[in-house]
C-alpha cells in the first residue's frame, strides 16, 4: 500500500499540479507516478461530478435530480476514464508513443485533481448565487476545466514524448478508438444476446416437444 499512496507518492502529485511538464517527466522516466492515487483521483471525481448534479443550487442547475443515480453515474466515469485511456494506448503504439499504459493511466488520473476542487467549489458557491449571478459559477467551473485540459494535454506529450501537434492528433485518433471500441463492445454483446436467445429457442422448442 505504502508504494501505492506513500507520502511521497502524494507529495509528487501536487508537484505535478503545480509544474504539469516536470512532474509528468518525472512519473514517465523516474517512475514517481500512483496508479493507487490516479484511480482514487477519479472515484473521487466520479463522486464530486454526481454530487454537483445533485447538490448544485436551482439557480445554475437545470437537472432533474430525480434522474441523478449516484453508482451508475461514478461508474461510467470509471469506464470513461479506462475507455479513453485504452484508446490513447492503441493509437500511440501505432505512433510510436513512448508511454506505458501505465503512464497514460497516470497522467490522464493525476489531471483530474483540478476539476474536483473546481467541483466543490462550484457547489459550494452555487448555493450563495442569486439569480444573474449564475457568471460566477461558469468562471469558476472554466477555470478547473482549462487547467485539467492543459494537465491531460501535458501529460500525454510528456509521457510519449509527443510535439504539441503530434499530441492533438493522437487524442483527436484517441475518440475515434473510442468509438470503435464502443461500437465493438455493442455489436459483441448483441451477437452473444442473439446467440443466447437462439439456443433458449431451441431449448424450449425440445422441452414442449418432449
Amino acid at each position: 500500500m505504502k508504494a501505492l499512496f506513500g507520502k511521497e507518492k502524494w507529495k509528487h502529485l501536487f508537484y505535478t499540479v503545480s509544474h504539469p511538464a516536470d512532474g509528468y517527466y518525472e512519473i514517465r522516466h523516474r517512475d514517481k507516478g500512483s496508479l493507487g492515487i490516479a484511480f482514487l483521483l477519479v472515484f473521487i471525481f466520479g463522486l464530486c461530478f454526481t454530487l454537483n448534479r445533485l447538490l448544485t443550487s436551482f439557480v445554475v442547475n437545470m437537472i432533474n435530480v430525480r434522474s441523478v443515480n449516484l453508482l451508475p453515474e461514478i461508474a461510467g466515469v470509471l469506464l470513461l476514464y479506462v475507455l479513453l485511456c485504452v484508446g490513447n494506448w492503441s493509437i500511440t503504439c501505432l505512433m510510436d508513443g513512448e508511454g506505458r499504459f501505465k503512464d497514460i493511466l497516470i497522467a490522464v488520473g493525476y489531471a483530474m485533481l483540478p476539476m474536483i476542487v473546481t467541483y466543490i467549489l462550484a457547489t459550494i458557491l452555487s448555493q450563495f448565487l442569486a439569480d444573474g449571478e449564475q457568471a460566477f459559477y461558469s468562471v469558476v467551473m472554466g477555470i478547473g476545466i482549462t487547467y485539467t485540459l492543459i494537465m491531460a494535454l501535458t501529460g500525454i506529450m510528456q509521457v510519449h514524448n509527443y510535439t504539441l501537434g503530434k499530441t492533438l492528433l493522437t487524442l483527436f485518433l484517441t475518440l475515434i478508438a473510442a468509438f470503435i471500441i464502443i461500437f465493438l463492445v455493442l455489436l459483441i454483446t448483441n451477437f452473444i444476446g442473439q446467440v443466447v436467445a437462439f439456443f433458449q429457442s431451441i431449448y424450449t422448442e425440445l422441452v414442449f416437444r418432449f
